[in-house]
């Protein structure tokens, strides 16, 4: 493959909706080459948004955590000389519940998702681009990447697991010109939080007002809701800044996908450790509801 293609072959996870989507649609405006992945189940949706194979976009079904079918994607796109020198992990997952009725399963599913398949992917494109002396790497982080609310802690921690592998791999690739960056949106306008999904035991502690977390989750979800619906940026706005971050020479290793983590980032890096978390536990919603009567 010719360098100038490699450079401009890129391939996106979990592309039918949100910022996967909104970056599809950004990136087919531009000069680039697009391999769009989805789940087997939603190859569907690509259809009914209207998007078609063409000379600059292949659309191939990946449920991330299939080995297989991670395999199988690699050896296609090898065969069709369609490697992406740049690989953007987007797909994710998200489960809401406070630690003690979080369950084994949801845990390892989230981590799956979240930080152990993106980083089985990377591991089949890096040689390629270690090779090349070329590529980048771009993994769709989170502020809760970076700091945690309660009700959220098995999501934090898949992606702080994810910052952390992100970091030694920055440090590996970089003498092979290989260029890793995470992007952290913070609060997207959008209604992704109804996708985020409760483990068994928070689902039925939201409904029985005698379970001791039951007030956690009913000050705690409206919350989150309204900050998303009251943010000034959209999918749209993470994905420019995503494309951004795709032209750059020298990207850096972790960038801010909206304002609101600018601002967390500063917060965290600039009060001191119990000031800074005794004043986000004092603006937590109802905070003095939630303990004991």
């Amino acid at each position: 493959m010719r360098p100038d293609l490699f450079s401009k072959t890129v391939l996106i996870t979990g592309a039918t909706t949100g910022i996967g989507l909104a970056l599809l649609q950004r990136l087919l405006k531009g000069s680039w080459r697009i391999i769009a992945t989805a789940r087997p189940t939603s190859m569907p949706r690509f259809r009914e948004l209207g998007f078609q194979e063409s000379d600059t976009l292949r659309l191939h079904p990946l449920d991330i955590l299939n080995a297989e079918q991670r395999e199988e994607l690699h050896k296609g796109l090898v065969q069709e000389d369609w490697l992406p020198g740049i690989l953007i992990n987007n797909a994710g997952l998200s489960y809401r519940g406070v630690v003690e009725q979080m369950d084994s399963v949801a845990d390892e599913q989230q981590m799956r998702i979240n930080c152990l398949a993106p980083l089985a992917l990377t591991r089949l494109f890096l040689p390629s681009m270690r090779e090349r002396r070329a590529g980048r790497i771009l993994n769709i982080s989170s502020v809760g990447g970076m700091m945690a609310m309660p009700t959220m802690g098995s999501y934090s921690a898949s992606k702080f697991a994810l910052e952390g592998a992100s970091e030694s791999l920055w440090y590996e690739m970089r003498p092979w010109g290989v260029h890793v960056t995470l992007v952290q949106p913070g609060f997207v306008r959008s209604e992704s939080f109804r996708n985020v999904r409760p483990s068994r035991q928070a689902e039925q502690a939201q409904l029985d007002e005698r379970d001791p977390y039951h007030r956690y989750y009913r000050h705690m979800v409206p919350f989150i809701e309204r900050l998303m619906w009251q943010s000034r940026s959209s999918a749209e706005d993470v994905a420019r800044r995503i494309e951004g971050v795709m032209r750059m020479k020298r990207p850096p290793l972790r960038v801010a996908g909206t304002k609101d983590a600018r601002f967390f980032y500063m917060l965290r890096r600039l009060l001191p450790r119990t000031l800074y978390h005794n004043l986000l536990y004092r603006n937590l919603p109802e905070i003095g509801d939630w303990g004991p009567a």
